[in-house]
């Protein structure tokens, strides 16, 4: 009578505990895509979330488990959530149908963060003459890597520019092949400057155009920082001159911030075309990390996009990002 007993109540136990180590890996995903869907990202959850794309790819398995081991509550917890992280990821990868208007003028730009001035000056202006990058920007730009640049022959290509240039990781600069005019830079919040002015591109009307580095969410106590220096970057005036913001944001779209910012008036080009998710930072300083996106060019909705490509930069932890994008024509006088 008591084996019989208790071999029920050991199979119920099992059944609890199969039933408890399926919600355990059901629940984190829920309050992940919980998170992500209110913006609600706080303190170590800021960098974590760079990784979004990564868990909406792996949510379906906890999600398939709780399926085939009928436990139909958490299979239904767990598939909600993977739909809702899919619908926040996945639309990076699918072309919009609305990529801005497509007959202006074409203009090619790229940004390109230099690992405190360390890239390689000669891969980098190679890529600006394969790709006839007319407008770039630069991050961490220190006064080494501008005179290396110069003899490396960025100057003859694009001899007009705005430089912030300081030693470190909190200078910036613009370089272009139009006059550029109304030079300065601001300085964040967080401490890096951000270089700006304005371009013509002949036939085409004027251009704001800023190399935008807010801070990292490297730590909780830098956090405020991360914030207010995404609040504080520059919106896109619809009746203002047409404006692109690019640059290293540090931060991808699954953070709320960027989010926002976008909502004023900008697109995000490479989500654009489809090409949102190809990562552009990491690893970094050899750790196994895999890539996240968090250089972006931010283009005003006056403003279409053509294409865009990322490519490797030697001695950076950062790759290029090159836009193709369509600017509106000059109103005739």
């Amino acid at each position: 009578m008591t084996v019989t007993r208790r071999a029920p109540a050991r199979r119920r136990t099992r059944r609890a505990a199969r039933t408890a180590g399926v919600w355990a890996l059901v629940l984190p995903g829920a309050a992940w895509a919980v998170v992500r869907a209110g913006g609600w990202e706080r303190g170590a959850l800021v960098p974590l979330f760079a990784f979004t794309p990564y868990v909406a790819a792996g949510v379906w398995l906890p999600a398939l488990l709780a399926t085939v081991s009928r436990r139909w509550l958490a299979a239904a917890v767990g598939v909600s959530a993977a739909a809702v992280l899919a619908s926040g990821v996945l639309p990076r990868a699918v072309p919009d149908r609305d990529r801005g208007p497509l007959d202006g003028l074409d203009l090619r730009v790229m940004t390109a963060n230099l690992l405190a001035g360390g890239a390689d000056p000669d891969a980098v202006v190679e890529l600006v003459r394969a790709h006839d990058v007319a407008v770039l920007a630069l991050q961490e730009f220190t006064p080494d890597a501008r005179q290396r640049l110069k003899v490396a022959g960025l100057d003859e290509l694009l001899p007009y520019s705005s430089d912030a240039a300081v030693e470190g990781v909190s200078g910036s600069a613009l370089y272009s092949r139009f006059p550029l005019t109304a030079p300065g830079s601001t300085r964040n919040p967080g401490g890096f400057r951000q270089a700006f002015g304005t371009v013509q591109p002949p036939g085409a009307g004027p251009l704001a155009v800023e190399s935008a580095h807010p801070a990292a969410p490297s730590s909780v106590a830098g956090l405020p920082d991360w914030f207010a220096d995404l609040a504080n970057e520059p919106r896109a005036e619809p009746n203002g001159t047409p404006r692109i913001l690019l640059g290293d944001f540090n931060a991808t779209l699954d953070h709320a911030p960027l989010r926002r910012l976008i909502t004023h008036g900008y697109r995000d080009a490479a989500d654009a075309v489809g090409s949102g998710l190809i990562g552009t930072w990491g690893p970094y300083l050899g750790r196994r990390m895999p890539a996240v996106t968090i250089d972006h060019v931010l283009v005003d909705r006056r403003i279409g996009v053509r294409d865009v490509r990322v490519r490797p930069i030697p001695r950076s932890d950062h790759r290029a990002v090159i836009v193709t994008l369509v600017v509106p024509a000059a109103r005739p006088a």
